[in-house]
């Protein structure tokens, strides 16, 4: 029997009306676990803190942003992920609430394929120390007041641009159809291996967004032309200030997520359904 981690949306799901039509489908068909938060929801599974452990697949309720938090311990476990979408748009959830229970049967036979999604190791160097992130979808360096940053962009130690902007993107592919795409970057095909650096708002013509190969180290710093202090952003979530003595490596992560994908529809499909 399959052991299925379900992974909740508090908003999108508020009393958890289509968490537990899943977990009733799923009982007696495999082993449902649940966080132990979720215990007093009177849910049909069964609660520990560890879901991770021993786990065949994970099942995320929500849209997108839910299926970022999940994409980390998922991906260092290597554990296949489906999303069932209750969001707005929805790119990695590909199974639409009205199509919950064939999803389900689909994925108890096997009947389905794996897709790999690339993953980047985000770390920066300051001072007091290196802090290291793992990001599916971008890492974004942001203004923190109205003032822009000045910033410059290495591949392999040899600069390739510099920008004074309000922030600057390191997209994955599957970023590209996220924050990369509203600040005008490519949409790429998210099977692809390659960083998309878009800046936002520049204050020159000539910047534009460029493609990176992910087999050369990618750094990135502030320079004088700009504020001193910026927002390291990763997968849409605040993590540390960057100040100009501060250098932001990133590299192509040795984790990937791995994508439960059922229907036949490509890519390209979706994005102009959902679009």
């Amino acid at each position: 029997m399959k052991r299925i981690a379900v992974i909740p949306n508090y908003t999108k799901d508020p009393d958890k009306k289509y968490t537990k039509l899943l977990c009733q489908f799923l009982q007696g068909k495999a082993k449902v676990v649940m966080n132990p938060e979720y215990r007093a929801e009177g849910i049909l599974a069964e609660y520990q803190v560890d879901i991770y452990t021993e786990t065949d697949a994970v099942i995320v309720l929500g849209g997108d942003g839910s299926m970022l938090q999940a994409a980390e311990p998922c991906g260092k476990n290597k554990i296949p992920v489906m999303g069932i979408n209750l969001g707005k748009v929805g790119f990695m959830t590909e199974v639409e609430v009205c199509d919950m229970e064939s999803a389900c049967y689909k994925l108890l036979s096997g009947d389905y394929e794996l897709e790999n999604r690339m993953m980047m190791d985000v770390c920066v160097s300051s001072s007091s120390g290196e802090a290291s992130f793992l990001a599916l979808n971008d890492a974004v360096i942001g203004k923190k007041d109205a003032c822009m940053i000045g910033m410059e962009i290495y591949a392999n130690n040899g600069k390739i641009s510099e920008y004074l902007a309000d922030g600057l993107i390191i997209s994955t592919p599957t970023g590209s159809t996220g924050y990369s795409l509203s600040a005008g970057g490519p949409v790429s095909d998210p099977v692809l291996d390659l960083y998309i650096a878009t800046p936002i708002c520049a204050h020159t013509l000539s910047a534009r967004p460029m493609l990176l190969s992910p087999k050369k180290d990618i750094e990135l710093k502030l320079n004088e032309k700009g504020k001193n202090e910026a927002t390291l952003t990763v997968d849409g979530i605040d993590k540390c200030t960057i100040t100009k003595n501060d250098i932001i490596k990133i590299q192509k992560s040795k984790y990937s997520l791995k994508l439960i994908k059922l229907g036949k529809q490509s890519f390209y499909y979706t994005m102009m359904a959902k679009l």
